[in-house]
Parts: structure tokens; sequence; C-alpha cells
């Protein structure tokens, strides 16, 4: 925490505190006061003081901030009308925190018996948990170094000589007011190559199927520009182009809460406030374009890491540097990385900047929306964003026209960026194509051994094929278990059922009934036992003698099933029913 500057004045009725916090998060501020204790907290600012008269909250009270000084002043009704406190102007002795009286005796014994550390304690004083205060001492400008200054046009210096510890997280440069233009951009190209990953970036290049859904994605510009486009091409005048642009209620009232001011800059000045609203435009629009207009937790960041000019206070000289610098950028930090990415916030740029100052001082305004709900990177909006909101109103159209047609003249390839981007991707479709010609030779030697055994296969079965009849007997009279068993047995119990086959009867009126009998291996067949036959089969075989004239069986053998088949269909086609 920082001990602003302050100051105390008073009046027969009133005691009036003047607090000066430039730079704080004023949206966001605590005032409390009660007796002789004052407190005021606007991060990173925090003061305490103990007064030396009483004061009372009785509906009284009054405060204001003038943010052109940044200075906060409250005035407090004093609890006795009249009167006067004494020592306002010994600032050490009112930041001094209030201390308790007690009745400690002033000789301490030494030597004394042991005590246990828990005995010491409870006879101490209570612990004064209240931070350390010390008056602020102002900087004067000749310790300053004239060259290291930032900010909007250059006007600021000095302001993160105390902040630093605070703002740390804000900027990357260390101690900006005692580094040079020159001395920044080194060291800035150097924690861009140490940060830039080529794993990451192979990653993105060569599977970009998420990139592409970003790159898909349409911006409120677009339409606005096709819009605009089509316009033109009908032969309007581009001053009927500022009503394309509206603005919404909040945007409104963030307009009205600006303070309007006027800006003495040279012309090096008026320079890089252009060139700083290129580099600016471009980290918002990546940011728009990657999270598809959902703002989240991570836009300030992607916003400010994206702008050397935030998190640099980076200076340019001309419209081709700021692109290798964003280019640079995203293909080192962000979570998507990729060129095609920068080129794709360049001429979106380039749209916002030919619809006029009405579309960037819409841009603008999201800006400082999404850098004041985030903690610490409100201080950009004072250094930067605010300012901005407030030119960009009174930038002649034709010089931001201008603008746009220098940024459009400018190229960017993936040489410049000094990553070795080209060499990389040489790489990575060399070994792609390595893997590939290795898994082609996989293949056809695969194809190649395929043939080989099917050939070996159905040389086999033609071997299987062209054996013998009496090896196929042979083998089959080798595997019937039980050599000794009869035929009948062997077709009803065997464990295998081979082959079927069917007995045609024929009755006396020429009907033809069938039943089913398993085969064996040596042609013959029987018929299927059922428990009825099992329980009454003498009489049921001299009941069907007598009824049947004719009994034909036709079984299937394995060596002469075919011929016995044909034979016996040939003598059965030609008898009759008389016969």
């Amino acid at each position: 925490m920082l001990t602003p500057a302050f100051d105390l004045s008073q009046d027969p009725d009133f005691l009036t505190v003047a607090i000066r916090v430039p730079y704080a998060r004023v949206s966001e501020f605590d005032v409390y006061f009660e007796g002789v204790d004052f407190k005021f907290y606007a991060k990173p600012y925090f003061l305490r003081l103990t007064l030396p008269g009483r004061i009372v909250e009785n509906g009284n009270e009054q405060g204001s901030y003038d943010a052109d000084k940044g200075i906060f002043t409250i005035r407090l009704p004093k609890e006795t009308p009249g009167q006067h406190f004494e020592g306002l102007n010994m600032l050490t002795a009112l930041l001094a925190p209030r201390k308790s009286r007690t009745a400690k005796p002033l000789v301490e014994e030494i030597g004394a018996s042991e005590v246990s550390e828990e005995g010491v304690e409870d006879d101490d004083d209570e612990f004064d948990w209240e931070i350390e205060q010390s008056p602020y001492e102002e900087v004067p400008e000749s310790a300053l170094n004239p060259n290291c200054r930032y900010g909007f046009g250059n006007l600021r210096s000095g302001v993160f000589q105390r902040l630093q510890d605070e703002l740390s997280d804000v900027i990357d440069i260390k101690d900006p007011d005692f580094t040079s233009a020159a001395e920044r951009r080194q060291k800035r190209l150097a924690a861009e190559l140490a940060k830039f990953d080529p794993d990451h970036y192979l990653a993105d290049f060569m599977e970009d199927e998420a990139v592409k859904q970003v790159l898909e994605y349409n911006p409120w510009w677009t339409d606005l520009y096709s819009e605009m486009m089509t316009s033109l091409e009908k032969g309007q005048e581009e001053e009927n182009f500022a009503a394309l642009v509206s603005f919404s209620e909040e945007e409104k009232y963030q307009l009205r809460k600006f303070v309007n001011k006027s800006y003495l800059l040279d012309k090096r000045a008026h320079c890089q406030v252009y060139y700083s609203l290129i580099d600016i435009l471009l980290a918002y629009c990546y940011e728009t374009r990657v999270t598809e207009g959902e703002r989240n937790v991570e836009s300030a960041w992607n916003i400010r890491k994206l702008s050397p000019t935030l998190c640099w206070f980076e200076t340019w000289t001309n419209v081709h540097e700021i692109l290798v610098s964003f280019g640079r950028r995203v293909l080192c930090y962000p979570l998507y990385r990729h060129f095609k990415l920068v080129m794709k916030a360049y001429r979106d740029t380039i749209k916002i900047l030919q619809l006029g100052k009405g579309a960037v001082l819409k841009c603008l305004l999201d800006i400082h929306k999404i850098f004041q709900e985030n903690d610490p990177a409100y201080i950009l909006n004072d250094l930067y964003i605010s300012d901005y909101c407030v030119w960009i109103q009174k930038a002649k159209s034709k010089k931001l026209a201008a603008l746009a047609e220098s940024l459009k003249k400018a190229s960017l390839t993936k040489a410049q960026l000094g990553l070795e981007l080209e060499e990389l991707e040489a790489a990575a479709f060399l070994v792609q194509e390595e893997e590939t010609t290795s898994k082609a030779g996989v293949h056809s030697t695969s194809r190649q051994q395929t043939p080989a055994s099917s050939s070996e296969t159905s040389g086999s079965e033609e071997s299987e094929s062209s054996a013998s009849p009496e090896t196929e007997e042979s083998e089959s009279e080798q595997e019937e278990p039980g050599g000794g068993e009869s035929e009948t047995e062997h077709s009803l119990f065997g464990p295998f059922v081979e082959e079927s086959s069917m007995a045609l009867l024929l009755n006396d009126g020429g009907m033809c009934r069938s039943t089913t009998f398993l085969g064996s291996d040596d042609g013959r067949g029987q018929p299927l036992a059922s428990p009825r036959a099992s329980r009454a089969s003498g009489p049921l075989i001299q009941e069907l003698g007598e009824q049947l004239e004719t009994s034909v069986q036709i079984s299937e053998p394995k060596d002469s099933a075919a011929g016995q088949q044909g034979s016996v269909l040939e003598r059965e086609s030609r008898k009759t029913p008389e016969d």
C-alpha cells in the first residue's frame, strides 16, 4: 500500500482533508471516520490519520474528486463546532498509530526466574496490527530522465517510481522511469525470443481446426464495412458514413464521464499518438476475434500483452515496425499462435480506420470498459485509453483515412518476424513426408505378403481336394470311435451326425411320404429313431411291410452318392402306379 500526499485545513465547523491519489482506481474507494480516526482507501493508496480532535458523521459531510489533478477533497463536520484542531501541519504525528495507555512498570526485573513464553504473551500489550506509514515525498523533475517518458503522447513520467511494486503485473518493463526507449526495445525483443515456443507454433500450424473457426468469425465492424463499401459503389458521400456507427446507452454514459480537455502535442508526439493507436487496435481486433466477441477474464491480459505500447511503453517511427512487433507477440504469448490471425487482425484494423473515428471510439470505449473491470489494468486507462477516448473525438477524419491508407500499403511476411518460421515449417513438412513414406512402405509390404499367403492357401486346398478316395476312406475309418460297433448303433448314437438322407415311401394311392435318415460313412442310411418306435419297433415294421408296395431309399454316401441318386431317380421315373 502507498501513502498518498495529503493536506489538512479547517474552518470553525469543518475539517477538510485533501488527498492526492493520481492513477488510483477512483471508481472504488472507501472512507471511514469516527472520533479521532480517519481512514481512506483507493487502490493502491491507503491513508490512516489520528486527528487532534473529534469528528462526527451527521449527514453534513461532503466529498468531491478533481480528475485533472487526481485529488479527493473530503469535508468532515467537527463534533464540537468552533473547536480549533492544533497540529494539523504535523503530518508525521498524524500518520502515527494511536497507542494505548498502560500501567506498564518503568523498571524491568533482570535475572528473574524463567517464565514460559505463553505467560509473557499474556502480560504483553495488545499486538499492533496496523501497517506503518511514511510521509509522501515528491520526486523532483530534475531527478527523472527526460528520455524515459510514456503514456498518451509521451506526456507522463515518474508514475511508476512508487507504483512499480503495486502494478508489476500490468507492464513487462521494469523501472520505466529510468529506462530509455532504446533499452525498452532491446529488452522487449530479448523477452519475445525467450518466450517463443516452436512446439506451440507448429502445433497450431499443423492442426489449425480451431484457428479456422476463429478466422470465420465476423465481428461487429464487418457488416458496417460491407455496408460502407456498398454505399461507395452507389456514389454516396463519405460524410454520411458517420451515421453507420451507433452507441449504446452504456457507451453514452461512459462518454459523459470523461473530462473534456485539450492536448498540446508537437509533431513528433502527434505521430506517436497515431502509431500507438494502430498498435492498440491490432491487439483489440485479435482479442475480439479469438473470443468471438464474448469477453472473459483473459481479455484485459490479451490486449495489453499483445500491445507493446501498453506493456512496454514502446515508441514507433513507422507502420511496418508496428506490424512486426504485433506479429511476434501473437506468435509468442496468447493461446492461438498462427500467422493467419496476425494478418486477419491487420485487415480488421484497416476496416475500423476506414469506417472513421466513430468506429475507433467504439473500440476504445470497449477497451476502457475491459480495463476498468480488471485489477490492476485500470491504470492503463489513466495512462492511455481515457485520453484516447477524448482525443479521438476531435481528431481529423482525413488523417485517420490517411493512416488507414498507410497501413494498407504496408506488408508483412513470416521472414520479417525474425523467428525462423519458414525453416520450422519446412522441417515439420519434411518429418510429415517421411512418416507418410514409411507408412506407405509398410502398407505395400503387407500387400505383397497377402498374395503369397493366398497362393499357399489355394495350393493346400488343391492338394487336399486332389486326395484319393482311398485316403479319405482310410481317414474316415481311423476317425470312427469304437470300431467293433454296428453301423446302426454308430448312426444312431455316434457323436457326429455327418449327413442326412431321405427315404421316399409310395403308398397305394401313389402318394409319397418322406422320412429322414441319418447317413453313415458307407452310404447306407438308417431312419431316425423315435420314442414310439423304440417301444414297438416290431409291429410298426410289420405294418409298414404290409402297406407299402415299393420302398425307395436315397442316400448320400461320400464316394458314390451322386451316381446312386441319379440311377434311383431314373428308375423311379420309368415306373408307373400300376407297377
